[in-house]
Formats: C-alpha cells, sequence, structure tokens
C-alpha cells in the first residue's frame, strides 16, 4: 500500500506500507540519492517471514515532494516522526542507510527514540561523512564539494560516477541503469541540498544519546562511508554491535542480500 503522509509546511512524503496486518514492524530510511525502492530485496523477503515492512521516501527523492528547503538532519528527522505518528508505530525496528543512518541518529536523539525498540545502521554517514579537525575519518571534503558542483554542472553523469562506487558484487548494466534512475527521480537541488549537510552538520552527541540495542551493518569495501565511520559508531553507541560485511561495498543489502537479511532478523528476534 503506498500513500502520502503530510507533514511540517505542507510536504507529502511518500510511504510504503508492506504486510501491515503484522505485528512486527520495521521502518526502513533510505540513502542518498535513492529511495525506499533500494530495499527491494528485502521488502521481497522479510514480509514472507511474518514482518511489516515500511518505506518512506525522503523529501525531494523517490515520489516524495520536492520543497526547496529542509534537508538539514533536523527537519528530516522531524518528518520521520511525522510518518511514525500518522502510521501510529509502536516498538518497531528502525533501519537507516548511509543518510538515512544519519537521520535515524537524529531521530534518536531528537526525538527521544520515540516508538524505536531496536535500531540497524547500516552504512550510516555519521558521525561526520567528513574529515574534520581532529576527526581524521571519512572523505575528503573536496569529494563532496565535487559532488555538489558535479550535481549543479551534469547531475546524470555524477550520478552514474557515484553508482560505480556504490557497489562491490558486480551488478548487471540493466541494474546499474535501474540504480541511475531512483536517483534521477530526485531534485537536483535536494541531491545537492543533502551533500551541502554532510559537510554542515555534524552528530557526534547525538550518537552518545543512543541506549537502545543498535547493530551496526558496514561492508569493509565502503568507498562512499568508509569502515572506519562503523567502528566509531560502535565506540560511541553504548548497546551496540558491530558486524562487519566481508564482500560488501556501500550497499550491503544488495552486495549480501540474503546475509543482510538473515542479521536483521536474528537481531530483531535475539
Amino acid at each position: 500500500m503506498g500513500y502520502y503522509v503530510t507533514v511540517q509546511d505542507n510536504v507529502n512524503i511518500y510511504v510504503e506500507d508492506l504486510n501491515p496486518g503484522c505485528n512486527e514492524t520495521i521502518l526502513f530510511l533510505h540513502g542518498w540519492p535513492g529511495s525506499h525502492n533500494l530495499f527491494e530485496y528485502q521488502f521481497d523477503q522479510l514480509p514472507k517471514l511474518g514482518y511489516r515492512c515500511v518505506g518512506m521516501d525522503t523529501r525531494g527523492f523517490g515520489n516524495s515532494d520536492r520543497p526547496f528547503h529542509g534537508y538539514d538532519y533536523n527537519t528530516l528527522a522531524d518528518d520521520v516522526r511525522c510518518v511514525v505518528e500518522a502510521l501510529d508505530l509502536r516498538d518497531f525496528t528502525l533501519v537507516g542507510h548511509s543518510t538515512g543512518g544519519a537521520m535515524a541518529i537524529k531521530y534518536m536523539s531528537r526525538h527521544k527514540g520515540y516508538g524505536v525498540k531496536k535500531l540497524v545502521l547500516a552504512a550510516a554517514a555519521a558521525p561526520s561523512l567528513i574529515k574534520r579537525p581532529n576527526f581524521p575519518y571519512g572523505q575528503d571534503k573536496k569529494v563532496v564539494d565535487k559532488i555538489i558542483a558535479d550535481t549543479n554542472k551534469d547531475r546524470p553523469q555524477m550520478l552514474q560516477d557515484f553508482g560505480n562506487l556504490f557497489f562491490y558484487q558486480y551488478i548487471t548494466g540493466a541494474f546499474s541503469e535501474w540504480f541511475f534512475q531512483l536517483g534521477l527521480q530526485a531534485a537536483g537541488w535536494s541531491t545537492a541540498a543533502i551533500a551541502e549537510t554532510w559537510i554542515r552538520e555534524v552528530l557526534f552527541a547525538d550518537l552518545e544519546t543512543i541506549c537502545i540495542p543498535t547493530l551496526i551493518i558496514h561492508g569493509i569495501h565502503d568507498k562512499v562511508v568508509p569502515y572506519q565511520l562503523g567502528e566509531v559508531q560502535h565506540k560511541m553507541i553504548r548497546n551496540s554491535k558491530l558486524r562487519p560485511f566481508e564482500f560488501s561495498g556501500h550497499a550491503s543489502f544488495y552486495d549480501q542480500k540474503d546475509e543482510f537479511n538473515e542479521t536483521l532478523v536474528k537481531f530483531i528476534e535475539s
């Protein structure tokens, strides 16, 4: 079932709600520059095991509205809260990938983890995607600056270049085109604005507020969010487990999709 939830400033957020009759719910927050469809291979399988799978498209991406403003982590976390309340989600597992992981972390701190019983961070872009003074991990700022410049110059080429970094396992040309089309659904301004948020905002203090059981999944070959960031998250989140994926890049949910699904279910049921 697909429908819209209206959040602040009358922005409409697209939500896919699959298998809503189940007691066990997973809310998925996708990464940049895709949509909830990045989790297709979770939505295909997990409902068979009795899970309700909810995916929301971040504002500016997928089928959601594309306002010019509102791409800071506070606003994005507030959008999540609106979806949680509209669907009356309780005792659910929150899964965030990449920028979706950063949104999940901000949601946990800003909204005190409202409704969340367990947290899963998959290649989360936190506590900082870029290197900073006294923080030697992550990407060089110039890498993100180039993404922004290329988005404003030739966004299709930027998306193709980014897709070449996203996966570690072999993908077919057809799959590469599918991933490319997901990126094209977004607005150019929202694509650049999220990248600007990576530069502007950090989540160090937010990570330290998390106290619920947390699973950190991170591909050791990740060229987008380096594996070291997963190690930092593990050190900063008190009740966390780090699960390295040895044959994954940035897309562990596809590079090792069966293992990802099994690991997720085992964590939820533990």
